[in-house]
Order: structure tokens, then sequence, then C-alpha cells
């Protein structure tokens, strides 16, 4: 009998330890509810560290198409605490011109203010790429990763609450990584492959097989439960998500969108049936299942959204 107990207690230890922790703020203070995630969360010892962080700035839109610049802000400030050798800002944006959109969000100011470096992905040369994905995946002549990502040693993906009407369904911390590959290659559009293909959702998840992340926040303050990314029929959830598993963040997301009513898209099936949910999953990205999310309240009134975003994510609507 006491062995049996003891089994039952080390199999049960072994699942918590494998369980992909979602810490989940329920605020419409975004400075209040990001002390919170990283009260329960702390950033790991950065010192001496090449950390990299990847916003949002798909458009020239405000949040919630784009990352709030007060997220941003606090998050620089957060790991600068933490003595790294460098930070830099790492983006490339796909509805418009990405020097312009940066300037116009007031990124590049911000980065001055905090002194950190920005690097606009449109303007790397072609040494400054290497190539991933040829032959095993479902991109035609695969896809370039930036090498400075590739060196990293922290990256910090800020990802918001989205559905994608151009055929990605949704795009929070996986679709976000995909503003990290390169658009061209001459005269080649690797975004056009992606947006035509009716293998759109599998693509994405296949880039972020070959795209390191180590800490994903969504900002989920507002939202939109249609349309998308750049307008759409606005929600306002008042949480924030963080996870070190880019999937399960993906997945309470999604559950979210469902809780408040989404595009059809979306609200079919099981959200682990999603596509670019269960092939990240297949790929290794993320977990696999529902079952492996931990979902942890990190401030007063995140269980009662807690109870009421969990019965979406096993089953389906």
């Amino acid at each position: 009998m006491r062995f049996i107990l003891l089994l039952v207690v080390l199999i049960s230890l072994q699942q918590s330890a494998s369980a992909a922790k979602v810490y989940i703020v329920k605020t419409a203070d975004r400075e209040a509810g990001l002390k919170a995630l990283f009260q329960n969360h702390p950033l790991p010892d950065l010192k001496g560290k090449k950390v990299i962080i990847k916003p949002n700035f798909n458009s020239d839109d405000p949040f919630p198409a784009t990352t709030h610049l007060d997220t941003l802000r606090f998050v620089i400030r957060a790991v600068k605490e933490k003595s790294p050798a460098s930070l830099t800002i790492m983006e490339r944006s796909g509805m418009g011109d990405t020097e312009e959109v940066l300037l116009n969000r007031r990124v590049y100011n911000l980065a001055r203010e905090e002194e950190v470096e920005v690097v606009d992905l449109d303007k790397l040369k072609q040494a400054e790429w290497v190539e991933r994905g040829r032959g095993e995946t479902h991109w035609s002549r695969g896809f370039l990763v930036p090498k400075e990502l590739l060196a990293a040693d922290y990256v910090i993906n800020l990802a918001c609450l989205k559905s994608h009407r151009f055929g990605g369904d949704f795009t929070m911390s996986l679709k976000n990584n995909v503003g990290l590959a390169a658009k061209w290659d001459g005269l080649y559009n690797y975004m056009w492959e992606l947006h035509v293909s009716p293998s759109q959702r599998l693509m994405i998840a296949e880039i972020n097989k070959y795209i390191p992340c180590n800490l994903v926040i969504i900002d989920g303050l507002k939202g939109f439960a249609t349309d998308g990314p750049e307008k759409g029929r606005l929600i306002e959830p008042n949480l924030m998500i963080l996870s070190e598993d880019r999937v399960a963040a993906d997945a309470v997301g999604v559950a979210t969108l469902r809780l408040y009513g989404t595009t059809a898209k979306v609200t079919q099936g099981k959200i682990f049936d999603q596509e670019q949910i269960k092939r990240a999953g297949e790929l290794g990205v993320g977990i696999k299942s529902a079952e492996e999310i931990e979902l942890v309240p990190a401030n007063k009134g995140a269980e009662e959204l807690i109870s009421r975003v969990k019965p979406f994510l096993s089953t389906a609507p």
C-alpha cells in the first residue's frame, strides 16, 4: 500500500513538473498586471546575456493591433534591471514599411530613451540571414532567419490578442514570430507564399520550430475577436498572459477569444486541433494537449477568469 501511495505521489509530482504554467492576471491596469506577472514568474539571471524582444508592430495601428508602448517600456526596464550584455528590439512589419511603422508608433523614440537597439529586419543584408526549413516544411524553399536572433541567449515575445482574417485564423505568439523571418530573398516574396498557401497555419507553426522563444506575454487588456490583425470587433478581457510555452500561451488566448465570441474558424473543434497549435505541438515547439496546461492566477480576480476560460481549453464549443 505504501509503495502504491508513493508511486501515485511521484507520478503526480512528475506531471506537475512537466506542466506548462500559464500565468494570468485580471486587470485594467497594465503596469500593475505586468508587475504581478513578474512577481509570480521572475525573469532569470540575464547578466552578460544577449536579449531580444520581439514586439508586434505589424501595422501602423494602435493597440490592440500593435504592442502597447507601455508594455514594451515595462519589459525593457525589467530586463535592464538584470544587467544583460545587450538588449535589442527586433521587428519586421507585414502591413507597411517597418521603419515608418516603428517611427509612427514611437518605438524609435522609446529605444533612444531607454538606450536599447532597434533592428529593422527589412534592412538586413543577405549575409545576415540564414536559411532554415528547406525540404522539411510546407515552405517551398524554406525561409530566412536572422543570425543575430539565433545567437541570442533569451528571446521575449510580446504578442497581442487577435483573430486573423488573412488565413492565420488567429495571431498571437506563434504568428508574431513570423515577423522574425525575411519577407524578401531577392525578388522572391516569402510572405506572398505564406498568405496564398492553404497550408498557411502549418507554415506558421513550422517557422516556430527554428525560432527561439523563452518567454511570451500576451497583452489582452483589449483584443480583436473578429477580422484582425489590424482591426475588428473590439473586446476588453482585461487580462494578461505569461508563459514560457508559446503553444500553451496561444491556446489560452484562443480560449479567451472563444469566451468572448469569435470567428467560426477559431471556434471550430477543440483548440488543440487548431492547425497552428496542433502542428506546433507535433514539432515539439510546445505542449500537445490542454491537459498539460497549468493555469496559475497571478492576482486577485484571476481565479474567477480562469474558471470561465478553462472549459474552452479541452472541449469543443
